[in-house]
């Protein structure tokens, strides 16, 4: 039989069931003289993909994009001293990984079925010729790396060795060599020493090292090497434990990848995409991952990503530099890379990661999957085309399977560890992003995201279930003034490029930054201090039922420009001219123009929501159409122009402020009737304290009363013998209840003790978490809190007198 003729999509369909029946983790591995074979036909398996039908879409479209950018990358090889391809020169080695690329792309191409090259032994022949020429002239063992360490110790070796893979799978008798194969695993070896995965530091860390150890596992089954498979494997057990600094998971949800910057987007994705690849790999054979703390990376997909996935999209406060990428070419694939593309790829790592976890694990995932499939409609999961066949075949069966899909959870997330909090009520979501000495105010490098100064001053996003679902995803980065992000408190002093180094170095000298919270209301502040100028600042903001209420304080700079707190700054798409009404006036749509409010007390955006300012305050709003491109935030970007528009609200606080103050109310998907009815009730909200000592608020329909308190003080019921957090709930949900809640946390995390009091008739102590010491009830409640240095929340319920 030839081999063209060997792959019909009968023939197809036949090996991907065994494969899927015979060879999935639970098979186990037969004998050891089958388990290098096994396993790389598993890892084949992982990676293109079993039982769906190749003639279908969105395989069938998905598939014959690789045999027409398999065949553009045959024609168009060129071996010449310094390059596979004419495009891609060595130098910056970039242009090896994206040669090994382009490789792999006809390897799959030969590899699966319904791709026009499927089986053809001329294409494979090519993919060796190129495998020999990198070999030769660039990724061997004489060979010293420069530039980009990645690109040598991660990214060309994982395409090298999946291409290896697929040869030696798919072709008979595997096409090589052995002299062939020992080279390039021997260039592997050269550039990716065992030496990597032995101490835990430097590059060599969170998600990062699961890429090693994913090269180092793979290198270690092609070429029969058992000891090779045991150090990856072994070398993974650092990554599991929760960290209590530097790069990895947190205890509290977080994860921080480059020692300060906030990661559970790209790099959380490429670490859950790795483990879910390693454990499934190797379970059931002598090398499976057992490490009983491999139990916290399962436990991280529902405390650590998902409060952090919401309707397909991955929040940018915790995507780094990737914000900036935009439009890149991934194997010649035109990707537009957004909060929608980092939710997608975070999507299909639940998934994978779900085929190692427990039953329970996997069901309650795989609801959450299937949710956000069906809720994400600005960009569609299933025909998503940065993913590779086998991810779509795997989450094609979720969405089709008849399970329910879980719903958006209520509730709320601090995330302290990465000064990252998400607040959900039915309907919408808020994400805050802040900064501290623990904290970069944003990260830039590799020509990425130079002009992100303010994303960490205070920047407030909010979707709703019904709109907002791109207000982030549409050309925002590259439009939006980046000195007027939504929520943020700036300087307007202008900025260079790159201000303050790169790699996550900026970070202002601040600790209290954090909060409190019962899970589902918050109280969260920041002690703001400007990028490379003289701003200082304290801002607050309440979470509460159907509002986030923003208080801000002490606001003084002295650079010679105004500062400005930017209430919001909403997308409104290419020609969107969403109608803006003020106290019940509907403003003009004109583009470019620039209004004054004296005495504004709520304003609302049609199709978005609204904002209220109690007792009136002075607002400007501008609508305006901006133009930029994605090169102008990322160097290996598109130079294309984009034009947005938008429709921003704040305060001007003059030049070089004393002392500024603001406040106001955000009410995502509100109607004008409920902002109006919000800003004529005078008794609802009650601002107690807001100055450069302390910030509170009391919202007696919801029986809460909240405080920041920035040095020891008092404001209204509650004083506070130090910096602390306080939140207190009467009635714990429950009409007329005569119990409460208090929730205590220090965000300046000395570790010093502090005296909480409430100055409310308290009859007994219900309960109360170990670090709450009860000193006094009766007339008032008195406790004493010993706080640690993490800023967790600790709970005091009590019986009111």
């Amino acid at each position: 039989m030839s081999a063209t003729s060997a792959w019909t999509r009968r023939g197809f369909l036949t090996v991907s069931a065994a494969g899927a029946l015979g060879l999935g983790p639970a098979a186990g591995i037969a004998s050891a003289a089958d388990a290098y074979a096994t396993l790389r036909r598993r890892w084949c398996d992982l990676t293109l993909g079993s039982g769906f039908d190749p003639a279908a879409p969105p395989y069938s479209t998905a598939l014959k994009e690789t045999g027409d950018l398999a065949a553009a990358h045959r024609s168009g090889m060129r071996p010449e001293g310094h390059s596979l391809w004419a495009d891609c020169p060595y130098d910056p080695p970039s242009g090896i990984t994206r040669s090994y690329e382009r490789l792999n792309t006809m390897a799959q191409a030969y590899a699966q079925p319904g791709t026009g090259l499927t089986g053809d032994p001329g294409l494979t022949a090519d993919v060796i010729k190129g495998l020999d020429h990198l070999g030769a002239t660039i990724y061997h063992t004489g060979t010293t790396r420069y530039g980009n360490w990645w690109e040598w110790q991660i990214g060309s070796p994982r395409l090298l060795l999946d291409t290896v893979a697929i040869l030696d799978e798919r072709v008979a008798d595997g096409g090589l060599t052995e002299a062939q194969r020992a080279r390039w695993l021997a260039a592997v070896d050269h550039f990716v020493p065992d030496s990597m995965l032995g101490d835990y530091t430097g590059t060599s860390t969170g998600a990062n090292r699961v890429d090693l150890c994913r090269v180092v596992a793979l290198r270690g089954i092609l070429g029969r090497a058992p000891d090779k498979i045991a150090l990856a494997r072994d070398a993974l057990s650092p990554v599991f434990p929760y960290v209590t600094r530097g790069d990895g998971l947190y205890a509290d949800g977080s994860f921080i990848q480059h020692t300060w910057v906030a990661y559970s987007g790209t790099y959380g994705y490429v670490l859950l995409d790795g483990l879910g690849r390693l454990f499934t790999l190797l379970d059931g054979s002598e090398w499976a991952v057992t490490d009983p703390a491999r139990q916290i990376i399962f436990d991280s997909v529902e405390r650590a990503y998902a409060p952090l996935l919401y309707n397909g999209l991955m929040m940018d406060s915790v995507n780094g530099r990737a914000i900036s990428r935009g439009y890149l070419t991934r194997d010649e694939r035109r990707v537009m890379r957004s909060d929608h593309y980092h939710g997608h790829a975070l999507i299909a790592a639940v998934a994978l990661l779900g085929q190692a976890a427990s039953a329970a694990e996997r069901t309650r995932w795989q609801a959450r999957v299937k949710g956000w499939i069906e809720r994400d409609r600005t960009l569609p999961v299933r025909t998503d085309r940065q993913y590779a066949v086998a991810d779509l075949a795997r989450l094609n069966a979720i969405a089709d399977d008849p399970a329910p899909a879980a719903p958006e959870p209520v509730g709320h997330r601090l995330f302290p560890a990465m000064d990252r909090a998400v607040h959900r009520r039915p309907g919408w979501v808020a994400g805050l992003a802040m900064a501290s000495d623990r904290i970069a105010y944003y990260e830039n490098g590799n020509g990425e995201n130079p002009r992100g100064w303010h994303t960490g001053a205070g920047m407030l996003s909010w979707w709703g279930a019904d709109f907002g679902g791109d207000q982030y995803t549409d050309g925002f980065w590259p439009t939006v003034d980046p000195y007027r992000l939504p929520g943020t408190t700036v300087s307007t002093k202008r900025l260079a490029d790159n201000e303050g180094g790169g790699w996550g170095e900026p970070k202002p000298a601040v600790r209290w930054v954090g909060g409190t919270t019962d899970g589902e209301f918050a109280a969260i502040g920041q002690d703001v201090r400007g990028l490379a100028s003289t701003l200082a600042a304290k801002k607050s903001w309440f979470c509460l039922a159907d509002t986030v209420v923003c208080l801000g304080a002490g606001i003084t700079a002295r650079d010679g420009v105004p500062a400005e707190t930017i209430v919001d700054n909403r997308a409104l798409g290419e020609s969107g001219t969403a109608a803006l009404t003020v106290d019940g006036l509907r403003q003009p749509g004109t583009l470019g123009e620039t209004r004054r409010f004296r005495h504004a007390r709520w304003a609302h955006l049609d199709g978005h929501g609204g904002w209220v300012f109690p007792g009136g305050a002075p607002v400007t709003v501008l609508r305006e159409a901006r133009t930029g491109s994605w090169h102008d935030i990322n160097a290996g970007s598109s130079p294309e122009p984009l034009t947005r528009r938008y429709l921003t609200l704040w305060h001007d606080h003059g030049t070089d402020p004393t002392d500024a103050a603001y406040a106001y109310l955000l009410m995502p998907g509100a109607t004008p009737r409920t902002l109006a009815a919000r800003a004529a009730d005078r008794h609802w909200l009650t601002v107690l304290a807001n100055d450069p000592d302390r910030q509170a608020i009391a919202v007696g329909p919801l029986g809460v009363t909240a405080a920041n308190f920035w040095r020891a003080g008092r404001a209204g019921p509650i004083s506070s013998g130090g910096p602390a957090g306080v939140l207190v709930r009467e009635g714990e949900h429950r009409r007329r209840s005569r119990t409460a809640r208090l929730c205590v946390a220090a965000p300046k995390r000395s570790g010093e003790t502090l005296e909480i009091t409430w100055a409310r008739p308290v009859a007994a102590v219900l309960a109360h978490d170990p670090a709450v010491e009860v000193l006094a009830t009766g007339p008032a409640l008195r406790l004493r809190v010993t706080p640690g240095t993490t800023c967790a929340t600790h709970t005091c319920t009590v019986a009111l007198a």
